[in-house]
């Protein structure tokens, strides 16, 4: 019996969660024969089959997440496999047992203590960490309805039970969620974060304007006006960047995506609208590739899309700003010392003070309303 685990699929991932399988005990696969489709903290991707043989028996199913080097698939025969892509030996712990008294005995690295106060039906299967799952929602087993390969309790069907429980449901961190927590928690750490904010009078435009290309134009003039703005902050120094590589955030259900729109400074309007539309299109068929999401020099939430006029948002390392634009509105201005009604849009700047100093935040916010202001 061979073994196939969980490959290292790039970037450092740790974990991917299953999407489905493309393959069933009993078939004969080929090498680089799609085994299943999984998603990282970026995309889905699929895994290939590393040589050729028949399935045995698959571990895990669709919703498990699943750590690189554990076990995924189990050969009956087949070649040699290529040794790099074989990662370790799934611990013993992760072999299903039935769950009771002697579930500690049956896992070899199960809780130190039985449940409290749940005693699962001795019938039902379920994972170690599915039975820990159950334990931190104070879930009995026995009231879980098994949906999994003969008889397994899965964490889905631990989660439908906990959401049985009372009106609350409990939703795992997965995916892009998951990437966004440890994101979130690196920039918390490693940012000191300072904000400028200001208003950019856009009446001359914003009826016939597309209001997210005239923003990439300005955030590129004031990149040009204080170049220290277009960088990354490590340790030592500052890496300024040529070249403006903006990462523009894209809010869907699955969580916060940030691809990024390549060399936007030699971009025409027309340009920079199709291919913010392909990065969103990539984005909600979860087809773009891995090297649009990542390597932005510099960020823009347009929030004020959704709503909200001003926002604090958050510098993700070693980026050291990021820009965002609030919701455009009306507002009564003096225009030549009269009162006239203008469309406005509130700006906001959040930069790294490590890297950037008041002044450039300043200057750069200064060009970037100077620009939006411009008639076309």
């Amino acid at each position: 019996m061979k073994k196939f685990n969980l490959p290292d699929l790039g970037e450092g991932l740790q974990e991917v969660e299953i999407i489905s399988w493309r393959v069933a005990p009993g078939d004969n696969v080929v090498a680089d024969q799609p085994l299943l489709s999984v998603e990282t903290d970026k995309a889905v991707v699929e895994v290939p089959a590393p040589y050729s043989g028949r399935i045995a028996k698959l571990h895990g199913e669709a919703g498990d997440v699943v750590k690189v080097g554990s076990i995924l698939v189990e050969y009956e025969e087949g070649e040699a496999s290529d040794s790099g892509a074989i990662v370790g030996e799934i611990p013993k712990e992760e072999e299903t047992v039935e769950t009771g008294p002697k579930d500690e005995k049956l896992s070899g690295a199960g809780p130190k203590k039985p449940l409290p106060k749940h005693k699962p039906h001795p019938g039902h299967k379920a994972l170690p960490a599915v039975r820990e799952l159950a334990k931190s929602l104070g879930v009995d087993l026995a009231k879980a309805t098994p949906s999994g390969p003969e008889g397994n309790i899965t964490k889905q069907d631990v989660e439908a039970a906990a959401a049985g429980q009372g009106e609350s449901t409990y939703e795992p961190l997965r995916g892009v969620r998951k990437a966004m927590v440890k994101h979130m928690e690196k920039a918390h750490r490693e940012v000191v974060p300072a904000g400028v904010s200001d208003e950019a009078d856009v009446d001359a435009w914003i009826k016939e304007g597309d209001p997210t290309v005239r923003l990439v134009r300005a955030i590129v003039a004031g990149c040009k006006s204080e170049p220290g703005m277009n960088a990354w902050f490590q340790k030592e120094g500052r890496r300024l960047f040529k070249e403006v590589n903006l990462g523009i955030a894209v809010d869907t259900k699955e969580g916060l995506f940030v691809p990024v729109l390549r060399e936007a400074g030699s971009l025409a309007a027309k340009e920079v609208r199709q291919k913010i539309d392909e990065l969103v299109a990539g984005i909600q068929d979860r087809s773009l590739p891995p090297e649009l999401l990542h390597g932005e020099s510099i960020s823009l939430s347009n929030f004020g899309a959704i709503g909200g006029r001003y926002g604090n948002m958050i510098v993700n390392p070693p980026q050291v700003a990021i820009v965002g634009a609030g919701r455009v509105y009306e507002k009564v201005v003096a225009v030549e010392g009269k009162p006239e009604i203008r469309h406005v849009m509130p700006m906001s700047l959040t930069f790294d003070h490590r890297a950037v100093t008041g002044g450039e935040a300043a200057r750069f916010m200064k060009a970037i309303i100077q620009d939006l202001e411009l008639d076309q």
